[in-house]
């Protein structure tokens, strides 16, 4: 997902925020293959990395356009984006996974955008937007995927973007608390593999992403531009195609 904000300080693209994007794409995908039909539970575990990703590239793209009032204009249309796909994709995502008990991931996004924000500039209308936010995530807990846990982690993300790695620990835990820590913990001591991994997938994710960042700069994968976010919408409607094939 991508903030069309260019930074007057870096005009040219970070291959590694792209390519942080494009793992994070592949790993949902294949997090959502669970559900088409297959034996696949294990892709469990590479899905636990794909929220935290995004997250990770929500708070770098935040970083990014600085707390200047030229850059504001690039944060709402990436709000906007957020929003309209939100929107968008919530049929497609009710037909493919099965009985859902939250609304698709996009909204928790946007929320956690408008908190990031927030805590950045700290005055003004994007300050009482981020409240607002905030005060949503914990209202409609039950109803957010990831709940307000996935709200807050991409401002705990833009806190310990340029920390020293052991920071990353912060996001971790709130990564775990936004994954069913307790069903997670508990099958973990029962002695089910499939739950540890996932238990150390959470923690480690945010410093994974990190080091990513930090040490693949020279990387250059294809641009993740506006029309990736008919990804979102278009691989729910392809993986139900596909189980509706194998059925």
């Amino acid at each position: 997902m991508r903030d069309a904000t260019l930074t007057p300080v870096a005009p040219r693209r970070d291959g590694a925020l792209d390519l942080l994007k494009w793992l994070a794409l592949l790993g949902m995908v294949l997090d959502h293959l669970r559900y088409v039909g297959w034996s696949l539970e294990m892709l469990y575990v590479p899905g636990r990395l794909a929220f935290p990703w995004f997250c990770l590239a929500l708070a770098a793209n935040v970083a990014r356009a600085g707390a200047a009032d030229r850059a504001a204009a690039g944060q709402w249309r990436y709000l906007g984006w957020l929003l309209l796909f939100g929107l968008l994709s919530e049929l497609p995502y009710r037909l493919y996974i099965p009985d859902p008990d939250t609304l698709n991931v996009l909204p928790t996004l946007a929320l956690g955008l408008l908190v990031a924000r927030a805590w950045q500039r700290r005055g003004g209308l994007a300050l009482w937007l981020g409240l607002g936010a905030a005060l949503l995530g914990a209202l409609f807990d039950r109803y957010l995927m990831f709940g307000l846990a996935g709200v807050l982690l991409p401002l705990a993300m833009l806190l310990v973007l340029r920390r020293p790695w052991y920071w990353a620990l912060l996001p971790g835990l709130l990564c775990l608390a936004a994954n069913q820590w307790q069903t997670l913990l508990s099958a973990a001591r029962m002695g089910n593999q499939l739950a540890a991994w996932g238990l150390v997938a959470c923690l480690l994710a945010p410093w994974l992403g990190l080091l990513l960042l930090r040490r693949l700069r020279g990387v250059s994968p294809p641009p993740m531009r506006r029309w990736a976010y008919l990804l979102y919408p278009g691989h729910f409607l392809l993986l139900l195609a596909l189980r509706n094939l194998l059925a």
